[in-house]
C-alpha cells in the first residue's frame, strides 16, 4: 500500500517487457483492414444501384417516348375519316386501312426504330393504334436484361361524331 499512484498504473496498464498489452489495444489489431472491405462492399452495391437506375430512367423515358407515338399514330390515324351524309346529318366514318395508312405515315416520319403493329377502327368513330419497340440498356449491367421489348396503344375519337 506505500506503492505512489504512478507505480501503480504502471503495474496494472503493463510494464515494458512483461509481454501484457495495455488495456484496449487487443482487440484493435484483430479488425485492421475490415473498415477498408466494408467501404469496398458499399462502393460496389452504390455503383450497381446507380446503374441499375440509370437504366430503368432510359427504360421509363423510352416508353413514354413510345406512348407519345401511340399517341400522334392515333390522332393522324382519326383524321382519316371520310363524311357521309345519312339523311341531313353529316357523320364521320373511319375505315381500317384509312387508319393503318395515316398512323403508319406518322411512324415513318418519327424514325427511332419504331414499327407499327396494329391500327385500325374498332367502331368506325375510333381510330386504335398499337406501336412496338426494342429498348437496350444505356449502360451495361450484369442486373439488367440485354434488351426489352416495349409496346404502347393509344385510342383517339374523331371530333366530328
Amino acid at each position: 500500500m506505500s506503492a505512489s499512484p504512478a507505480r501503480r498504473i504502471r503495474r496494472h496498464g503493463g510494464a515494458r517487457g512483461t509481454g501484457h498489452a495495455p488495456r484496449g489495444r487487443g482487440l484493435a489489431g484483430d479488425e485492421d483492414g475490415s473498415t477498408l472491405l466494408l467501404t469496398l462492399g458499399y462502393a460496389l452495391l452504390a455503383l450497381a444501384l446507380i446503374l441499375v437506375c440509370a437504366n430503368a430512367t432510359s427504360m421509363y423515358l423510352a416508353q413514354k417516348r413510345l406512348d407519345a407515338l401511340a399517341d400522334a399514330a392515333a390522332l393522324a390515324g382519326a383524321d382519316g375519316f371520310e363524311i357521309e351524309l345519312r339523311g341531313d346529318d353529316p357523320i364521320a366514318t373511319l375505315r381500317d386501312d384509312e387508319v393503318r395508312e395515316q398512323a403508319e405515315s406518322v411512324v415513318v416520319v418519327a424514325g427511332g426504330g419504331a414499327a407499327l403493329v396494329a391500327a385500325g377502327t374498332p367502331d368506325g368513330a375510333s381510330a386504335r393504334v398499337t406501336v412496338a419497340d426494342r429498348w437496350h440498356p444505356v449502360l451495361l449491367s450484369p442486373f439488367v436484361p440485354d434488351g426489352v421489348e416495349l409496346t404502347a396503344t393509344a385510342t383517339s375519337r374523331t371530333a366530328l361524331n
